[in-house]
């Protein structure tokens, strides 16, 4: 058995007064960002406010979307950036913004490519609500895609030697009299102080665990429980807002259609489940939706039976393929039945009908064929063995597709559209790349991929000056 990795964050007493670049939040966007800079001989550092290390990348279950790479071919799946693209752009309804997505379509398969370089292997493959072909990458041993990231970045981290400061809270981003940007002011509650760069990078997340603003830009989500980790409070966007950044789509909130909420705490049911198989079932035990439809479709769908949510239905089969389950087991989430009958009863389900929902789904796997609902991906197994499990799901506030405005360099945009010298972010504290529903996948590609990015143009920007 592997020694389980365990990453000590850099002790507060070796905090410097100045650094090239400053990376504020410690998710797969910010570690990208810091260890792409160090890579091009930058003197980069971490500065996260929890105690806690990864954000809500540790959230993250599915894997990440690329296309035309390497490990496709190797699935035999052929497939191209614009597929990607206009897929992208569809589940987006349309409202992405194309100079990000152009950008986001075209710099995926390289970014699969920059983490395998760094042993971070995504070798396996899986399908998401939205997408045609299987593009999203995962490791092989099919853990959730999220605590993988995570734990291999903090060991790139430590391996480069990046300063990474927990329990320090960025307040306020300074500037010189020009507006550009020189550095920032943190406090670890007790002390605080400025910190000087020649660049700052934004990767401080969204705002889905932030009750006040979630209800300032979509009031209709008061009180809906969330997915996201306690930090995810949008502190990074209210800092760019106070140096003049233009926010995008702060309306647009993403409801995750399957989280298991009977708990205190909520936990997301991944995509992947339903991308291996998996059914979504009424009280009654019948279908109601394609399962694989956008995230804001199949939502609606659950929305509309009025039942307080509806079950993920699947087999052993679907379960060796989706690794996830077995975490959720052990927390007390799933309920198995040792027959459809069996597991009929346990849910107060109509057994025939779940056995008639069950025999359809197998015909309609068989045939390659769902006519009910016309799902045609997510169909390589039927649910024939046994024992049978079942997740009560409901929607909850999942991801916030709104936030800072940048362009495809990722600099920070103000309201002119002007680039604020020396502010960069990346990952979901920015708005527009994923329009109005993000596609299951796209953001963990968002976070290496700009993440590189800004690390790449806080280079540049350094070296013009």
């Amino acid at each position: 058995m592997a020694e389980k990795f365990h990453f000590q964050p850099t002790s507060l007493t070796k905090l410097r007064k100045h650094y090239d670049v400053i990376v504020i939040g410690s998710g797969a966007a910010g570690m990208t960002a810091a260890i792409q800079a160090h890579e091009l001989g930058l003197k980069p550092v971490i500065i996260e406010k929890m105690d806690k290390l990864g954000g809500n990348t540790n959230r993250a279950s599915s894997g990440m979307n690329a296309a035309e790479t390497n490990v496709q071919l190797q699935h035999h799946v052929v497939d191209s950036y614009q597929e990607f693209y206009d897929e992208t752009l569809k589940g987006g309804g349309g409202k992405n913004n194309t100079e990000l997505l152009k950008y986001f379509t075209e710099h995926a398969a390289l970014a699969i490519d920059w983490l395998a370089d760094h042993d971070i292997r995504l070798d396996a493959l899986t399908i998401t609500g939205g997408m045609s072909k299987m593009r999203t990458h995962r490791p092989s041993s099919l853990a959730a895609i999220g605590g993988f990231l995570v734990t291999e970045l903090l060991k790139q981290v430590q391996k480069a030697r990046i300063p990474l400061f927990a329990g320090l809270k960025v307040t306020e981003l300074t500037t010189d009299d020009d507006g550009k940007v020189t550095g920032v002011r943190a406090t670890t509650g007790k002390q605080s102080g400025p910190l000087t760069a020649d660049a700052v990078v934004l990767a401080a997340g969204g705002f889905g665990a932030n009750q006040e603003m979630l209800t300032k830009y979509r009031p209709d989500l008061k009180g809906m429980k969330t997915t996201n980790q306690p930090g995810a409070t949008g502190d990074g966007i209210k800092l760019a807002q106070a140096l003049g950044a233009k926010l995008v789509d702060m309306d647009q909130v993403q409801v995750h259609p399957t989280v298991q909420q009977d708990t205190p705490h909520a936990y997301l049911i991944g995509e992947a489940v339903r991308g291996e198989g998996a059914i979504l079932v009424n009280k009654h035990g019948d279908r109601f939706v394609n399962e694989l439809d956008t995230r804001k479709n199949v939502t609606a769908a659950i929305d509309a039976l009025n039942e307080n949510g509806a079950y993920l239905i699947f087999d052993q089969g679907i379960r060796d393929r989706a690794k996830a389950v077995e975490f959720y087991d052990s927390i007390g989430l799933v309920h198995t039945g040792t027959s459809l009958d069996d597991l009929a009863s346990q849910l107060g389900f109509d057994a025939d009908a779940l056995k008639q929902t069950v025999a359809d789904w197998n015909t309609a796997v068989a045939d390659q064929n769902d006519q009910a609902f016309n799902r045609t991906t997510g169909m390589d197994r039927d649910i024939s063995t046994a024992p049978f499990f079942a997740i009560h799901i409901a929607p909850a506030v999942h991801y916030t597709m709104g936030g800072i405005a940048i362009n495809h360099k990722t600099e920070v945009l103000n309201d002119d559209g002007e680039a604020i010298k020396g502010l960069y972010a990346a990952g979901e504290i920015v708005g527009g790349l994923h329009g109005n529903n993000r596609i299951g996948g796209n953001s963990i590609a968002e976070t290496v991929i700009f993440g590189r990015q800004a690390g790449e143009q806080v280079f540049n920007y350094i070296h013009e000056k």
